[in-house]
């Protein structure tokens, strides 16, 4: 994608970072932006940004910890964390509802989102009383998010993908024409 921070790159004008944001907030309580490096890249958006709390870049189960310790460091009345990756513009609106349903529906420890028989764990949701295990598994060499979910009782909230799978990101260029497609022909929402 040329480098620099795939979530800032505009669709239809709006940043996918924008469009994220958008989804989430409706369906979630504060929110926080896991990001490594300067912060100020971000600050356009008005929320707070929590870096990986290991070093190495350890990938999104780090970003996960991060709200997870984020949360309880300022929301200590807060139990549960729901993720979302930044590249990904027209995730459910209703998810984390969703989510909570599947989890109590099976009384599972975590859930995460799937579709089209695929798995997206990063679309999440954690309790926060997990933070200690997972910063220990971090440290211990843990790097695969369904691999360390694996490790506890897991809900999958599944969704279709027709008219358009709500989980396709934007990895590459390809990816980037067919969002903007799916926009232009009405299929998602400018």
């Amino acid at each position: 994608m040329g480098g620099g921070d795939k979530c800032l790159r505009p669709l239809d004008g709006r940043p996918i970072l924008a469009r994220a944001i958008a989804r989430a907030r409706p369906q979630v309580g504060p929110l926080v932006l896991n990001a490594n490096g300067d912060p100020a890249r971000f600050s356009a958006f008005g929320l707070p940004v929590a870096a990986d709390p290991v070093g190495g870049f350890a990938g999104p189960l780090a970003g996960i910890l991060a709200g997870l310790l984020w949360a309880r460091a300022h929301y200590p009345e807060v139990a549960w964390v729901a993720s979302f990756p930044t590249d990904v513009p027209f995730f459910p609106p209703d998810l984390v509802e969703r989510l909570a349903a599947a989890r109590a529906a099976r009384n599972a420890d975590v859930a995460y989102a799937e579709s089209g028989g695929r798995a997206h764990p990063v679309f999440g949701l954690w309790p926060v009383a997990l933070a200690d295990s997972l910063h220990r598994d971090l440290f211990e060499g843990a790097r695969k998010v369904d691999a360390w979910a694996a490790r506890h009782t897991v809900a999958t909230a599944a969704y279709p993908v027709v008219p358009f799978d709500p989980f396709l990101n934007v990895n590459n260029p390809e990816d980037e024409e067919a969002v903007e497609r799916l926009i232009a022909e009405g299929v998602v929402p400018r």
